[in-house]
């Protein structure tokens, strides 16, 4: 009867309900890949330990870590050779004893005897060494897959797996077998004795960059690929994969249409700052071009120091032609001076044309472009937005952002993720009220969605994760105008910071953070700020401020950034003319002014800069899964 059971078990399906344990909840596998998930094994239970022992699972994931445990066993009977012989039931005499020993006595007797001798192998000699047999052995694995902060462990016996194959940090492991509650009390409530495994990804441990534990984060940054292996890393992409459902419920929740903006644009939405420019061009002679061009903007040199430097380089070329230096110097430091020469043409003609800082003449040879206009990495989407909420009432968009600019901060990143919103209809109070209420649905979402990973923040990351949120969804922030927080910042007792600031310099990032740090300890909305501190398009107030805002938060600084935009085309055609940028880049969204205009209002969530509020880090690129920044992007 007991091997009828053996086999009844071991023919049904993985996942299923055992015939003897039809009282328990089954597990339903994966459908894409029938192969059961640790969270819903794990979390989505109220006692994994009685409700699943018994049933047969497939489990999949990576070793986390590993121990082997060698199995108590009475020492093996002497072990006999291929070629030993024994005649059963008869002793061995003396006579038999001196012919396997003396090797003369035997070969008399094999003479004498005839078949009548009965041959005996040489005993082995002592000394050789015996074979040890393989060792017997269970191993115990810590096995992730991604789902959850929780691990599973699963045993396997050394007779199923070699347990070498198994026990390095990495390795990826399919296995099927029988949950069951482990023989001791402990961390784990059920565990997997597998007695099959269906797949083994073995790793190369002296080049994988996990096999050492505790690996820095910025070390890890180096491995992208990697990164989300750990347990920290994992915990983030899945906390930043519910703040981005979430964004999208809030939204269909307020009637909001999801628009998607271009990445490609010739238009710089915030009329300052530094963007990428999209070239298809690869000759020789434009990358010499624009990598002179590169070097000499991006360091600060300005037209009068290109034309100094062309001018020493042509003395060092009639220096080389009067000497006898080789003809591939002089050739060198020819071709040197002509693409300096070239460089001094490009910018005098740059500052005859009057363009701005941040767009350069647009026309380009379009036999070799792949656009006819030059074209850049979107900064913004704003711009394009309103030309849609314009038609469609309220509308947001959700994607990657660009800019270029050479800084090693904490909190930016040449590629992050932005959150925009615009509304028709709407004021700055408008937008002020949204943005609000948008990132306190976030801070809710991510506590009543995430408690796991959360829990995990607040043990390994950031014990004031929790206490941080609470205050978000239950308080309100504190709203001040530009000129009140400027009188707040000068008045701090204890001033880490310069004073020497006037009315109509840009808050910089360290005066925010006081604010919200320091001062207030909680977030502050600031609103009403100098024209000269905020993009062209932002609706001019009667008292010259204008109407923008910015809400700052703790550890973190300015999250959102939103503002009433100008519907007025006189205000906004001088506000361009003021700038310097050239108007024809922006006929397209003048003309919103001319047909059909409307009060409109928008904001920029920072993406990923909310999820560096939520989970405590310090460092905007180790909640990026792909991290660009300065000089680094590895993959």
């Amino acid at each position: 009867m007991a091997k009828q059971n053996q086999t009844e078990t071991q023919t049904h399906e993985p996942g299923s309900v055992e015939p003897n344990s039809q009282h328990l909840t089954p597990l339903t596998p994966f459908k894409y890949s029938n192969r059961v998930q640790l969270k819903t094994l794990l979390l989505d239970r109220t006692d994994p330990g009685s409700e699943l022992a018994g049933q047969r699972v497939v489990i999949g994931g990576w070793v986390k870590s590993s121990k082997e445990v060698e199995k108590s066993s009475p020492l093996p009977p002497p072990s006999l050779t291929a070629d030993d012989e024994t005649i059963p039931g008869r002793d061995v005499s003396c006579v038999e004893i001196l012919q396997s020993r003396i090797p003369l006595i035997r070969n008399i007797m094999e003479v004498l005897g005839g078949s009548s001798y009965v041959s005996r192998k040489k005993l082995r000699d002592s000394s050789i060494p015996k074979p040890l047999p393989p060792k017997s052995s269970t191993v115990y694995l810590l096995l992730t897959d991604g789902s959850c902060v929780a691990t599973l462990q699963v045993v396997v016996d050394s007779s199923v797996a070699t347990p070498s194959r198994l026990l390095p940090t990495g390795t990826c492991i399919l296995v099927e077998g029988q949950l069951e509650r482990p023989p001791t009390e402990g961390k784990h409530a059920i565990q997997l004795k597998a007695d099959k495994v269906l797949h083994i990804g073995t790793v190369d441990v002296g080049k994988y960059p996990l096999s050492k534990k505790r690996v820095p984060l910025d070390t890890l940054r180096e491995y992208s690929h990697f990164r989300p292996r750990t347990t920290t890393v994992a915990t983030v992409i899945r906390v930043r994969s519910a703040l981005s459902f979430a964004t999208h419920s809030f939204f269909k929740d307020h009637a909001f249409i999801d628009v998607q903006v271009p990445t490609i644009t010739t238009t710089d939405c915030e009329g300052f700052g530094n963007m990428f420019q999209v070239t298809t061009t690869t000759s020789d002679q434009k990358a010499d071009k624009e990598k002179l061009s590169t070097i000499y903007e991006t360091e600060g040199f300005s037209l009068e120091i290109v034309k100094a430097a062309a001018k020493e380089k042509s003395k060092l070329v009639e220096t080389l032609k009067r000497s006898e230096s080789n003809r591939e110097a002089l050739a060198a430091a020819i071709h040197d001076l002509q693409k300096t020469n070239e460089l001094a043409s490009q910018l005098e003609a740059r500052e005859k044309k009057n363009i701005g800082t941040s767009l350069k003449d647009d026309k380009v040879d379009s036999s070799e472009e792949f656009f006819a206009n030059q074209t850049y990495l979107t900064v913004s989407g704003r711009l394009h937005l309103e030309s849609y909420a314009c038609s469609l009432g309220n509308v947001y968009s959700f994607g990657p952002r660009f800019q270029a600019d050479k800084t090693d901060s904490a909190k930016h990143a040449s590629e992050m993720w932005m959150v925009e919103a615009e509304m028709a209809f709407s004021e700055l109070k408008d937008s002020m009220n949204c943005a609000n209420d948008l990132f306190k649905y976030l801070c809710k979402w991510v506590m009543e969605n995430c408690s796991d990973d959360l829990k995990f923040v607040g043990k390994r990351i950031d014990n004031t994760c929790f206490d941080r949120l609470r205050q978000i969804i239950s308080g309100s922030p504190e709203i001040i105008s530009y000129n009140e927080a400027l009188d707040v910042l000068l008045k701090a007792e204890d001033k880490k910071f310069e004073t020497k600031f006037d009315s109509g310099v840009k808050l910089t990032s360290c005066l925010l953070s006081y604010l919200a740090d320091a001062i207030y300890k909680k977030p502050v909305l600031i609103h009403s700020y100098p024209k000269e501190a905020k993009p062209f398009y932002v609706r001019v107030n009667d008292d010259k401020t204008v109407a923008a805002f910015d809400l700052v938060v703790p550890k973190v600084g300015t999250i959102i950034s939103g503002s009433q935009n100008e519907e007025r085309l006189n205000v906004i055609n001088s506000r361009i003319t003021e700038l310097g940028l050239p108007q024809e880049k922006y006929e397209w969204y003048l003309d919103l002014c001319r047909n059909g205009t409307v009060k409109r209002s928008g904001f920029t969530l920072r993406f990923d800069l909310l999820v560096l509020f939520i989970t405590g880090l310090t460092n905007v690129k180790d909640v990026i899964p792909f991290p660009r920044s300065y000089g680094k992007a590895n993959n």
